[in-house]
C-alpha cells in the first residue's frame, strides 16, 4: 500500500520552503495517507525493543538528550507496515521530493524511533553538517495527547551569530515556530549553520510517551565514507542488527 500522501507532498512549494525564516522548514499536515498513518501508529515498535539513553554525554557542553531510542539496522525485525514504509522512504518518489525541496543530491536516509517520558528534553542544537535535513513524523494520538504537556519540536532563532559548536539555552533563543507531536503530520527542516532546534522538558504524566519517527537525510561526506568503510551507517551505527 501507499503510505506517503503524494498529493500533499507534490503541492509543497520549494520556493516557499527555502525562503522560510529563520531557516528552511515546513510543517506538513496529513503527510501520510489516512490508512497508512493508522497502520503505522497501530504497529509502532514496542518500547521493550529500545535502548534507554539517560545522561549520555554530548559535545560542546550541551545537555543530555534523555529518551528511548531504536535505531534502524538491516535485519531489525519490524511489523510489515513499517518494513513497507521504510522501503517507500528509500524509493525514487521520496528521493525526487527531497531533491525538489532541498537540492540536486542523492540522500542516504537513516531511521530512528524516539520515545520520551515526562521531564525529557532536547537542548538547543544544530545537527552535524552531513545531515542535509531531518524529517520528523508524529505518532501521538490527538485525542489522548494534551498539548499542555509540550513535546513540540521548536524552530529556534538567534539575534546574534552562534557557533554550531556551542550550547545556547532556550532563554538565549527565540521560538520561531513549534510543531507536533500529535496527529498525522510531520516536520521537515534543512540543516544550516544556524538551524537551532530543540524541545523543552515534557510535562506528560507517567505512562505517557512522546512518540516520533525520524528520517535523517545524510549527504556523502568524508565522515560518511569513512564510517561506511568500517561497516557503519552515516550515524555511526553498525549496518546490520546483531
Amino acid at each position: 500500500m501507499q503510505f506517503l500522501n503524494r498529493e500533499v507532498l507534490e503541492r509543497l512549494s520549494a520556493e516557499k520552503f527555502q525562503k522560510a525564516q529563520p531557516y528552511p522548514y515546513v510543517h506538513i499536515d496529513h503527510t501520510l495517507t489516512a490508512e497508512g498513518y493508522a497502520q503505522l501508529k497501530e504497529t509502532l515498535p514496542r518500547v521493550e525493543q529500545f535502548d534507554k539513553h539517560v545522561d549520555m554525554k554530548r559535545g560542546h557542553g550541551q545537555m543530555p538528550h534523555n529518551r528511548f531510542m531504536l535505531h534502524y539496522k538491516a535485519g531489525l525485525e519490524l511489523p510489515k507496515p513499517w518494513q513497507e514504509f521504510l522501503d517507500e522512504l528509500r524509493g525514487d518518489d521520496y528521493q525526487q521530493f527531497l531533491r525538489r525541496l532541498l537540492g540536486q543530491r542523492q540522500y542516504i536516509p537513516t531511521f530512528a524511533w524516539h520515545y520520551a517520558w515526562g521531564g525529557c528534553s532536547v537542548s538547543p542544537h544544530c545537527d552535524a553538517a552531513r545531515k542535509r535535513a531531518t524529517h520528523i513524523f508524529h505518532f501521538n494520538d490527538e485525542k489522548e495527547w494534551n498539548q499542555a504537556w509540550g513535546g513540540e519540536t521548536l524552530i529556534l532563532a538567534s539575534d546574534k551569530p552562534l557557533s554550531t559548536h556551542s550550547a545556547p539555552t532556550f532563554e538565549e533563543l527565540k521560538v520561531a515556530a513549534a510543531h507536533g507531536p500529535a496527529g498525522n503530520g510531520s516536520l521537515l527542516f534543512q540543516r544550516t549553520p544556524h538551524s537551532w532546534h530543540g524541545m523543552k522538558p515534557l510535562a506528560c504524566p507517567p505512562g505517557k510517551l512522546r512518540q516520533i519517527f525520524s528520517v535523517t537525510l545524510n549527504i556523502s561526506t568524508m565522515q560518511v565514507w569513512w564510517r561506511r568503510v568500517r561497516g557503519k551507517d552515516p550515524d555511526g551505527y553498525r549496518l546490520k542488527a546483531a
